[in-house]
């Protein structure tokens, strides 16, 4: 079946005459961007760090592909749409992957296969995994070049099916279906990642919050000691230990909050009015917002709360947040809690755009390995579309655009004695911003 399939094979004639079709031409790739992709691993130095995590247990006289190599393969692989490791099988022998992991198109070696890059998945012990998952962190810090300011960290998981019984796997009611609910943490001005933590399927404790956050934000702290930090989530993170963990780490927060007889009570007064006012107005939609001190049973202080009332032709709606800022009701939830909303694109650039829900391995370290090589694929897109000129809409795209219209570039290679040339398409639309950010990290190279 195999030879079969590379057999010449017709098409509907064109202009009177026939068309024939093979896969036979030779020295081409369908993935000219990776070669982009390169300048940008090389400038960010991810595979080193994260190659730095391993101890490579094989004989080294017997070794064909670094852990550097094939950490490259997989990530430009996952970052060009090939987040299936059976793709690495045809992708080994492709140029310009070859090129990008350092390797000659024609005369160099062949790259790893779907086996090797399995036992690589596999590989990592619970040691390394957790210093994989620091190796991340020290990423996120490494990427500015001087200690920002401040920082807002959006804390939130994400539903991730599961097909069979891998451990940590759990039936969730709410989605109907065994899953895992891994955590993604990013920066919520830049969407730069800062952790993605694999999970078991339930709404994470009080302490599993604090927990993590203890760990991320002390990693943080060793590179910036006086960095302001607000952390940001919905209802599943207002938990008492990690609001008394931020406060007593001198940490803002700002959580959703479930409402309760107890709140409904103390805002039923400016509800009634609220309704009355909307009704009199004749008004659609009429919203408000309201201050107070609350403390429930389980906490041990009371805490700001802002409450958010709408009225509407349907009935009324509240949303209640938590916060330790100060300011009016309005701007702590319109401005500072909505914007939240945006970690929601970041999970979705993260898991539909690199399909990082990928996690079918049985053992739960080699699905947080895939996780940390999702985040990888991130980085290298996160940064080639930072370097696209400021006011161009390529600083916006999503991801999916970027590999579409940069990576997925047709490309003949040909390697001579002492030059390697690729001749990309003539009529590419997009050969300006192809060429600028080919410049722009043409000073990464060796």
């Amino acid at each position: 079946m195999e030879q079969d399939s590379l057999l010449p094979f017709d098409l509907p004639a064109v202009a009177g005459k026939k068309v024939s079709v093979a896969f036979d031409g030779g020295l081409l790739s369908s993935d000219a961007g990776v070669l982009l992709l390169r300048g940008v691993e090389e400038r960010l130095g991810i595979a080193s760090r994260l190659a730095l995590c391993l101890n490579d247990r094989r004989a080294r006289d017997r070794i064909d592909h670094t852990v550097e190599e094939m950490l490259r393969l997989r990530m430009f692989a996952i970052a060009a749409g090939y987040e299936d490791a059976n793709d690495c099988n045809k992708l080994r022998h492709d140029p310009v992957f070859k090129m990008a992991v350092g390797r000659a198109p024609e005369s160099g070696a062949a790259l790893c296969s779907q086996p090797t890059l399995s036992r690589l998945e596999n590989a990592p012990s619970k040691i390394e995994i957790a210093r994989l998952m620091a190796a991340m962190v020290e990423q996120f810090c490494a990427s500015y070049s001087r200690a920002p300011a401040s920082i807002i960290l959006d804390i939130d998981d994400t539903f991730d099916a599961v097909h069979g019984r891998q451990q940590l796997s759990l039936f969730n009611g709410h989605y109907d279906e065994r899953c895992f609910l891994p955590i993604h943490i990013y920066e919520g001005t830049s969407g730069k990642p800062v952790a993605a933590i694999l999970r078991s399927g339930k709404t994470p404790s009080g302490v599993e919050v604090r927990t993590i956050l203890k760990h991320v934000i002390a990693r943080i702290r060793r590179h910036w000691p006086k960095v302001a930090i607000l952390v940001r989530g919905d209802g599943h993170y207002a938990r008492a230990e990690a609001m008394g963990w931020c406060e007593a780490n001198k940490i803002n927060y700002i959580f959703g909050l479930a409402g309760n007889p107890v709140l409904a009570d103390r805002v039923g007064p400016v509800a009634d009015a609220l309704c009355v006012r909307r009704a009199e107005q004749g008004e659609a939609k009429r919203r408000t917002w309201k201050k107070l001190r609350y403390g429930a049973k389980s906490w041990k202080k009371t805490r700001r709360v802002v409450a958010r009332l709408e009225a509407t032709t349907l009935g009324l709606d509240v949303r209640y947040i938590v916060t330790s800022l100060k300011g009016s009701a309005k701007y702590l939830y319109e401005i500072i809690y909505c914007g939240r909303g945006q970690a929601e694109n970041f999970i979705k650039l993260h898991k539909a755009q690199l399909a990082s829900d990928r996690t079918s391995c049985r053992d739960p370290r080699a699905n947080q390995m895939r996780l940390i090589l999702h985040t990888a694929a991130y980085w290298l897109l996160h940064t080639l579309r930072d370097d696209a000129p400021k006011l161009s809409l390529w600083r916006t795209a999503e991801f999916a655009t970027l590999r579409l219209r940069l990576i997925k570039l047709a490309a003949r290679v040909i390697e001579g004695a002492a030059r390697i040339r690729v001749c990309l398409p003539a009529a590419c639309p997009d050969a300006t911003i192809f060429r600028w950010l080919a410049g722009r990290f043409a000073t990464s190279g060796p």
